[in-house]
This record gives structure tokens, C-alpha cells and sequence, in this order.
């Protein structure tokens, strides 16, 4: 018969032959992949398990994507912040912190604390050379704990640190730069609403000072809004002379601040009120983490309709090969043998399309910044807003655990998505598929 061709009975063992294969041998295997071959005779099989194919790599792919986006959103995010802001905020009860020197002393001595960064600031507008001015808030502190920030001693683009520490000038964000058309040298008005008392009222403060540094952190709002001062002028400017309104103290481990606060509370001898990062930034890392899970689920449904195209991919090839496994079956083949025929079928597709998406998405996570830099060119604009998404690049960190997940989804679904194809393929019934034969 012309039908035995079409099914590779020539190296079907004796054992097959039997009825006593063991599961997925040779023999179930070389079917399985003869039945995945395109053929110029079942071109709609062959199209459709392409499609199957590319709707799994697609998925796989957009999946890893946009969790590395938004697991390098987040951590850069939580860099930047952490990087400016204390891990531990130390506030002063029923009396001013004007032994902020002797506590900073004291709580810097604590295991495990790195800096304890004394500080004043405040709200003012500032104005320059165009525009028409921008709020902004001023932070006081002093030369050696600006040094100490590495998100911005470490990201100086104009001036120097050392012109900075000469104390009679500031430094700010390249976006302030932008929008007041400063550079290195030019002088920055500051106005503060709450300035000297008069017979006539409270009138603003104003001062201008140099600009000895411009500083880029990736992060437009800090970029755009936050003038660092000495403390000591900072003070002076708001009339809080021989304070500090809080301490922002940063520790080696920022998950673990609890550990430290019996330590500091002990250490700073004086009635304090301490809050972390955590508390001050619960809402906003809240919702990135609500947005990065519903991502995921929104993701695998595209996952899962990749799968139903391989029910819809199997149940064809069932049905073109309807007379190919009859004559297997009248040739020994049991009704296990061909369900784990047409399961490896599905799970080879669901397996190539999941490798595949796998490295296409490591080829987009890794060249993330250069695609991000063709985007805007064939776009003539910045298609990444800082403004918007707070960071000037797009980030990208892939998690192995969320990767492998992705991984082990695909192929579960993949798997599942065989089965029932499978199934009908061993239930078929050889009397009938050959009766017409």
C-alpha cells in the first residue's frame, strides 16, 4: 500500500511490533518528527503549526521583555532614590536638632550605618538666564557627605566637586540647567516665601549664587527640581542657624534597616522619631509591584492563545494522518504509543518556539539602549520621555527565577495544549480510518 510510506514502519522494532515499547523511543520519536515535517501535500498543517510556532515565540519573548523592563524600572528606581535619600530618617522631638554634629557622630559609630548626612532644605523658585523660573527644593549639606554621594559627585557633567566645596556656590540637575539656560559660572536666583519680618509684612528672600556644578542622576525629577547648598549657607538662607531639621543616615543593607534601629535609637541619646525608605516610598514601589504581576498575567494569556493555535495544529495533523496511524496501529502500535507520538509533536513546537523567544528576548534585553536609539531616529524624537517615566533610558534586568518561570509556563502549556489532539489520535479507530481505503 502506497499509505506505508507516509508512515516509517521500516525501523519499527519488534518490540513496537509487540506492543511493548518503551515510551518515547527512537521509533515514536522519528514519527513524531516526520509528522512535524512539512509536507507540500499538507500545506495547511504546516501553516498553521508556523503560526503556532511564531505565536509562542512572540510570546515568550514579549514576556521576558517586559518583566526585565520592569524588574530594571524598579531597581533603578530604587538606585537613584536610595542613592539620594537616606535608608533611615532621623527627625528631632521636643527640641530642635542643634546637636546634629554630636548625634551624627554618635550614630556613624553604629555597626553597619556608612554615613550619617545632617541636612536642611527647603521649597523656593528659582529662576535663571530664560524661563520663567521653577520650583525647587534646596538641601543643605555639608561638603564631605556630598563628596559621599556617588549618584552625584559620581555624575558631575560640568564644573568640578572641588568648586563646589569653595562653599559660595551650588550645584544642580542638567535638566535645570536646560529649562534656566544655566551653565557653569552663571548665577541662579533663589526665592523663598519665607523671608524676613518687616513693619510691613514678611517679605520673600532672595539671593542668587554661582553654579560650580551641574549634575546629571538619570532621574528628571531630581534632575529638574533639587539644588544642593552647603549646609552652613543653607542655614543661613533658612534662618535656621545652628540646626538641622533631620539626619538621613544610609546602612550596607537597606532591607534590613529594623535591625538597625535599636542600635541608632541608643546610639543618638536624645529622643528621636525615625522613619525608612520603605515607609516614605510604600505606595509607589506598592503599585510597580501590582503593575509588574498584572503584566505577567496579561502576558500569558498571549502565552496561552500560542497554545490553543497547537490544539488547532495537532488537531489538523490528526486528521491528515488519520490513515498513517491506523496502519501503525493494525502494525502494533499501541494506543500509548500514539499519544506520545502526537504529544511530542506539540511539545516540539511548543519547545522551538519557546528556545526561540527565550534568545530573542536576551538579544532585546541585551541591546535594549541601541534599539532604544533606532526608535529615536526613525521616530526623529525621544520616544522614552524622561519626563514622564522619570528615567532617561530604558532599563532591562532580567530575573533568572521570573525567566525560568516564563520557560516552565510555555512548556506546561505547550504540554497540556497536546493532549487532547493526543488523545483523539488514540482513540481513532483503524477499521474506520482504512474502511474507504
Amino acid at each position: 500500500m502506497t499509505a506505508v510510506a507516509e508512515s516509517p514502519t521500516e525501523t519499527t522494532p519488534s518490540a513496537q511490533r509487540n506492543g511493548n515499547a518503551r515510551p518515547f523511543s527512537a521509533f515514536e520519536r522519528l514519527v513524531a518528527w516526520r509528522y512535524l515535517k512539512p509536507r507540500r501535500k499538507e500545506a495547511a498543517v504546516s501553516i498553521v503549526t508556523l503560526i503556532s510556532l511564531i505565536g509562542v515565540t512572540l510570546g515568550v519573548a514579549a514576556l521576558i521583555i517586559v518583566m526585565a523592563v520592569m524588574n530594571g524600572f524598579r531597581g533603578e528606581l530604587l538606585d537613584r532614590i536610595l542613592g539620594l535619600n537616606g535608608h533611615l530618617v532621623i527627625s528631632a522631638i521636643e527640641r530642635p536638632l542643634d546637636d546634629y554634629e554630636a548625634v551624627s557622630e554618635r550614630v556613624s559609630g553604629v555597626p553597619g550605618v556608612k554615613m550619617a548626612m545632617p541636612i536642611v532644605e527647603g521649597q523656593a523658585l528659582a529662576t535663571g538666564n530664560v524661563g520663567a523660573g521653577a520650583g525647587v527644593l534646596v538641601r543643605g549639606v555639608r561638603g564631605a557627605d556630598f563628596v559621599k554621594l556617588d549618584s552625584i559627585a559620581g555624575n558631575i557633567k560640568e564644573g568640578s566637586i572641588e568648586s563646589y566645596l569653595t562653599g559660595d556656590g551650588v550645584a544642580i540637575g542638567t535638566r535645570m540647567a536646560l529649562n534656566l539656560g544655566l551653565v557653569t559660572g552663571d548665577l541662579i536666583k533663589v526665592i523663598s516665601p519665607e523671608g524676613d519680618v518687616t513693619p510691613f509684612g514678611t517679605t520673600p528672600r532672595v539671593k542668587s549664587y554661582p553654579v560650580r556644578a551641574i549634575f546629571e542622576m538619570g532621574m528628571s525629577e531630581y534632575d529638574s527640581s533639587i539644588i544642593f547648598m552647603p549646609l552652613e549657607e543653607a542655614q543661613l538662607y533658612f534662618n535656621v542657624e545652628g540646626e538641622a531639621q533631620v539626619i538621613e543616615l544610609f546602612v550596607d543593607d537597606p532591607d534590613a534597616v529594623d535591625s538597625y534601629r535599636p542600635l541608632i535609637e541608643a546610639a543618638a541619646e536624645r529622643p528621636i522619631l525615625m522613619s525608612d525608605w520603605r515607609q516614605r516610598n510604600q505606595a509607589f514601589f506598592s503599585a510597580l509591584i501590582i503593575e509588574r504581576n498584572a503584566m505577567f498575567l496579561i502576558l500569558s494569556i498571549v502565552v496561552l492563545v500560542a497554545s490553543l493555535n497547537i490544539i488547532a495544529s495537532l488537531i489538523m495533523m490528526v486528521k491528515e494522518k488519520a490513515r498513517g496511524v491506523a496502519i501503525l496501529r493494525t502494525m502494533g502500535a499501541t494506543q500509548a504509543s500514539i499519544m506520545r507520538i502526537f504529544i511530542m509533536a506539540g511539545i516540539g513546537v511548543g519547545f522551538v518556539g519557546t528556545a526561540t523567544g527565550f534568545m530573542l528576548g536576551l538579544l532585546v534585553c541585551w541591546n535594549i539602549k541601541g534599539i532604544q536609539r533606532l526608535m529615536n531616529w526613525m521616530a526623529g524624537a525621544d520616544v522614552w520621555d524622561p519626563t514622564i517615566r522619570f528615567l532617561s533610558e530604558i532599563p532591562a534586568k532580567m530575573n533568572p527565577y521570573e525567566t525560568l518561570a516564563v520557560v516552565v509556563l510555555s512548556l506546561s502549556l505547550s504540554f497540556l495544549a497536546a493532549i487532547l489532539p493526543a488523545w483523539r489520535a488514540a482513540k481513532l479507530d483503524p477499521v474506520e480510518a482504512l474502511r474507504y481505503e
